[in-house]
């Protein structure tokens, strides 16, 4: 594996943000980071097949994470702005882009960019 490859510095870039994410809210166990390991290791062929798309790993990533942790554990992360009503998850958006950020669509605002919520 070529450190200096940008697919490679994509990949452990995406890994960084996730793991801070998750992190800031307290679900960093190892049983989390093996589902981001998971998802770094499948994203790794899908970057390998479309090179192009090295940008848009990190919401990819996010995605991914949350949608395993939703099975396991429940929604992450949880919306910090409403605090009325029933609990939810933000979202990722652009759902394929760069610069991917934590939303709350039941409120319309922009909480954080990924690796931002601490």
């Amino acid at each position: 594996m070529d450190e200096a490859d940008p697919h490679e510095q994509a990949l452990h870039a995406a890994r960084a943000l996730i793991l801070a994410d998750l992190a800031a809210r307290d679900v960093a166990d190892p049983e989390v980071v093996s589902l981001v390991e998971d998802s770094v290791t499948h994203r790794r062929w899908w970057v390998k097949e479309w090179p192009q798309g090295a940008e848009y790993v990190a919401g990819l990533i996010a995605q991914d994470v949350q949608d395993a942790l939703l099975e396991r554990h429940g929604r992450w992360p949880l919306c910090p702005v409403c605090d009325t009503g029933d609990p939810h998850a933000l979202e990722i958006e652009p759902e394929l882009g760069p610069d991917p950020h934590w939303v709350c669509h039941k409120a319309g605002v922009v909480v954080a960019p990924v690796g931002g919520l601490g």
